[in-house]
């Protein structure tokens, strides 16, 4: 495999970055997208609440995935709300994407019926890493299957392989046939047979029973009714959402999903990975 490490610090600018910025400002009306960062990961671990760190404030205006989505938006032209308060899903009629970093039960019933509908309408969605942990929700509930794949389980942090399998896509430029990362890396089962995988996990030589598997999808597109779904299984850790790589396929997701670069999503799951259910 022509693979490249990927490289985690902030002046390494390397691979396709040169294609981007994005033009993410509309010719016609010059508004910048607005998009809805919802940033709710908490979950009860050993009796304890446990938060994600890229998630958790700590105090501080922003945490550090809010903060680092933030940059991008200015460096890029989109601009960023970020909330860790529900209530703001009542409304989500002035955004022009939503995102998401969840775990648990975040949200009320009704505000995810919010959420789906809109998705289903035509609004975008996008999700990071821990939105598919379905711990406190069913197996598989209408939000997972929106998104397209649910949590399972995750071993040790650990150094593994992301191989590209739609290198069409926007933020596949230049990463050829994929790239490494130290990384957690989460076990994921219940995938739509719609997806159209842009990355896939490598389990080859993996530490962890959990990772005895074929490789399985991680990062991938499709469609809920009208809306545009990308999800990336990766940014657990601060030098992940921090290093050029990660954040080149975040703009590329956002890029497609906003419908501001568009691709082939024909799925391909069933090809790549026929026995990942």
């Amino acid at each position: 495999m022509q693979r490249r490490e990927m490289l985690l610090t902030t002046g390494a600018a390397v691979l396709g970055l040169s294609a981007f910025p994005l033009s993410w400002v509309a010719a016609e009306d010059k508004r910048k997208p607005k998009i809805l960062y919802f940033n709710k990961s908490s979950a009860m671990m050993f009796g304890k609440n446990w938060t994600h760190p890229v998630a958790d404030r700590q105090g501080k205006p922003l945490a550090h995935s809010e903060k680092v989505l933030t940059e991008l938006g200015g460096k890029n032209g989109f601009e960023v709300e970020c909330s860790q308060d529900a209530a703001v899903l009542d409304d989500l009629g002035k955004y022009d994407l939503l995102a998401f970093y969840t775990n648990g039960m975040p949200f009320s019933g009704r505000q995810m019926q919010n959420v789906l509908d809109a998705v289903s309408a035509g609004k975008p969605c996008v999700g990071f890493h821990a939105a598919s942990d379905n711990s406190a929700r069913p197996a598989i509930d209408p939000f997972l299957a929106m998104l397209g794949g649910a949590f399972v389980v995750h071993g040790p942090e650990q150094k593994a392989g992301m191989r590209v399998t739609s290198p069409k896509f926007p933020g596949m430029e230049g990463l050829g046939d994929g790239f490494e990362l130290f990384e957690e890396w989460y076990v994921q089962n219940n995938f739509a047979k719609d997806l159209h995988v842009i990355l896939m996990q490598e389990t080859k030589g993996m530490q962890s029973d959990w990772y005895r598997r074929p490789p399985y999808p991680a990062t991938w597109a499709r469609m809920h009714g009208k809306g545009r779904v990308f999800y990336t299984s990766m940014g657990h850790r601060e030098d992940v959402w921090t290093s050029p790589i990660f954040q080149q396929v975040v703009l590329g997701g956002l890029a497609w999903a906003l419908g501001r670069a568009d691709a082939d999503i024909t799925p391909n799951i069933a090809q790549l990975f026929p026995h990942q259910n």
